[in-house]
């Protein structure tokens, strides 16, 4: 039997070129050992699925020296006002969106800080729209309704590593003087070459073959996840392992800003409440307030004065105990 990979490279459809593409992929690879999953019982087939996914943290272990030096590069260009900006297709577009999201109400960041661009805008997360992920043409002009600067960190995201929309906005953002990282799970891609920070987690063929929401969406999550919060940590919007920057925008915020409160300074609940009282709620402040014997204007001052890193804010404190 000849495999859909040993067919003529150049059939009538016109597609011969781009399947000889996908055959050299590691993430497209086909696993002729699971050809007969389906007939297997669901407990086995999630066994299997288990076993798989244990692979990936060790993949991204091999690339935490590239991951770091992209992360100190984006928080020294965060730290002067540049942005964090996600591009991709389909499920890596979704997971940058993802990511994006989640930063506003974990480090109150404004949500024009951390950005998610997916092929074929806001749509194309639930719908895929035609064509968008194959032009390099509409990346650029995604990133030009940015007004895209120096400062800024663009991080084009494809599991394949040749996605166009992918690599061109790493392309046209580096042409523009922003830093670039390109995020795939393919060695030796093309989007790795065109970024000045190529992160390429191989984490070998799919379950499904060619699913790349599966070993190479996980990955992707997993390297997001250190991008955006060690960046976030870079920056102070912690303190400890405490997510000090947390904005309260619901009950269940609300009282988790109390325990960080809490968890910092051991305070009563009054203190904690009179506290948050004095700085509108802000958790950061609230915390300066007890632990630096200030009031709340204060604290807004000193924390100005650290660029919101609590624990310089600490230092500069005139206790008067």
């Amino acid at each position: 039997m000849t495999s859909t990979t040993d067919a003529d490279p150049t059939p009538a459809d016109g597609y011969g070129e781009l399947r000889a593409q996908l055959a050299t992929l590691t993430t497209e690879a086909f696993r002729p050992e699971l050809a007969e999953i389906d007939r297997l019982g669901t407990l086995e087939i999630a066994r299997i699925m288990n076993g798989e996914d244990q692979s990936v943290p060790a993949a991204v272990g091999a690339r935490l020296p590239e991951i770091a030096a992209a992360i100190d590069a984006t928080a020294e260009r965060m730290a002067r006002g540049g942005r964090l900006i996600y591009a991709g297709a389909g499920t890596a577009g979704r997971l940058g969106v993802l990511d994006a999201s989640e930063c506003p109400p974990t480090f109150n960041t404004d949500p024009s800080e951390v950005i998610g661009l997916i092929a074929g805008g806001p749509s194309a997360m639930v719908k895929a729209v035609e064509g968008a992920e194959d032009s390099k043409e509409l990346a650029a002009a995604d990133l030009d309704s940015l007004d895209l600067t120096a400062d800024d960190t663009v991080v084009g995201i494809s599991a394949s590593g040749r996605t166009p929309y992918a690599i061109g906005a790493v392309e046209h953002a580096r042409r523009k003087g922003a830093l670039t990282i390109g995020l795939s799970c393919n060695a030796d891609s093309a989007l790795g070459a065109a970024a000045e920070h190529g992160i390429e987690v191989v984490v070998g063929p799919e379950l499904l073959t060619g699913s790349t929401r599966l070993k190479a969406g996980t990955a992707q999550k997993l390297v997001l996840n250190m991008l955006s919060t060690i960046t976030m940590i870079r920056l102070g919007k912690t303190y400890g392992n405490l997510m000090v920057d947390v904005r309260a925008s619901n009950e269940k915020l609300r009282a988790r800003s109390r325990r960080i409160v809490s968890l910092a300074t051991g305070a009563s609940d009054e203190e904690i409440e009179a506290a948050l009282a004095a700085t509108d709620g802000e958790v950061k402040n609230a915390i300066l307030t007890i632990l630096g014997q200030v009031d709340g204007p204060t604290a807004a001052t000193l924390l100005a004065a650290s660029d919101g890193h609590l624990r310089a804010a600490l230092a500069a404190a005139p206790r008067t105990a």
